[in-house]
């Protein structure tokens, strides 16, 4: 989408604000998404946490700056009580994704700032472990976790690593298109929602008839969409797909959990026979406070591992994982006492973002 990010509106303190001043700020100071709304200056989320910035504004500039990132049908959409989703690209050629709703009878926005560049698996400091599930031929592999925790990211390292190292078509089914992969060594088709398709199940229903190897679903939000994510698993695909769940055990469950009660035995047979692992990730901020890592939990789609799913017996996915580290599984409480070891991050941090306290304790030897 194109617009004019060099008109704008005279900050009353802070100089010519435009939006294009906002994304240059937002791009300067490292940080991940810029709020615009209506009763506050424009707020930033800089290592995780949110600053206002140093422009200022009145009511009708910051609902300027909103309605100059949306063309004619989007702004009737908007008038007509809608939200919005899209991604743009600014004069420079970098990229955002905004999402633009209603609070309060005004108009609020997100944008969140993205990287033109795709980050290498490495650069991520990710185990290596998720290397070896981008090299699975087939099955599903999900990446897990919190809104902002960098799973898209990671996913598109991950189709990075396949367009580098395999000769296949690639198809992402996205809301909206994130990162751009250009084809490398694979043939790469992106579908926008919305755009190129009205939504991830009938995208995938239409993969099926357009010879793809690996399929990204941006995100498993419903039953349709989980049926015939599985189904292309089954049929020889690498489909892979997010969840906003915070752990291997949850995430097995609500998957699940959306089929009715009656058809529960079957998705847990068809899952053991696909799932290949699931990472649920977090990012932390660092000891000395100059940046975040991540942090993980991973399931691996042992046989220890697909004969639980089978029997739905999720408790005691988190034993396996304690003792499946040679396979490089591992929990999450795990990973922060093995960061907090390391000195990168603080017991605290640890004890903030751990799922389970208990297991947290236990490794802190308590």
């Amino acid at each position: 989408m194109d617009f004019n990010t060099d008109d704008g509106c005279a900050g009353r303190t802070g100089g010519h604000m435009t939006l294009a001043t906002l994304l240059e700020y937002g791009r300067e100071n490292d940080c991940s998404d810029i709020h615009i709304t209506s009763h506050r200056p424009p707020t930033f989320r800089r290592l995780g946490e949110l600053e206002i910035g140093p422009f200022r504004g009145s009511r009708e500039d910051y609902r300027a700056l909103i309605l100059s990132m949306t063309n004619e049908y989007q702004a009737e959409e908007l008038s007509l009580g809608k939200d919005l989703d899209f991604s743009f690209e600014d004069a420079n050629k970098q990229r955002y994704r905004v999402n633009i709703y209603h609070q309060q009878r005004e108009l609020a926005s997100a944008i969140r700032i993205l990287r033109n560049d795709i980050p290498t698996l490495a650069d991520l400091s990710l185990p290596p472990v998720i290397q070896r599930l981008a090299e699975q031929p087939r099955g599903i592999v999900l990446v897990t976790g919190p809104t902002g925790s960098g799973k898209s990211t990671t996913l598109a390292a991950m189709i990075d690593y396949i367009n580098e190292q395999r000769r296949a078509h690639i198809i992402t089914i996205e809301d909206p298109i994130e990162y751009v992969h250009p084809s490398k060594n694979c043939l790469v088709h992106q579908r926008e929602l919305h755009r190129d398709v009205p939504s991830f199940s009938d995208a995938l229903r239409s993969a099926m008839r357009e010879d793809p190897d690996v399929i990204l679903v941006g995100e498993m939000r419903d039953y349709e969409t989980i049926s015939a994510a599985v189904t292309a698993a089954e049929t020889g695909h690498l489909v892979l797909s997010t969840l906003h769940t915070t752990g291997a055990s949850q995430t097995l469950d609500r998957i699940v959990d959306v089929y009715p009660s009656h058809s529960q035995g079957m998705i847990r047979s068809q899952l053991s026979g696909v799932f290949r692992g699931v990472v649920t990730q977090t990012l932390v901020p660092l000891a000395d406070g100059s940046g975040r890592i991540v942090a993980t939990e991973i399931l691996i789609g042992a046989d220890a591992v697909l004969n639980l799913i089978r029997e739905g017996k999720y408790h005691q996915l988190g034993s396996t994982m304690q003792s499946g580290a040679q396979m490089g599984m591992h929990t999450l409480a795990g990973n922060l006492s093995e960061l907090v070891r390391k000195g990168l991050i603080t017991r605290e941090t640890a004890e903030k973002n751990a799922n389970n306290k208990a297991e947290l304790e236990q490794y802190f030897g308590f």
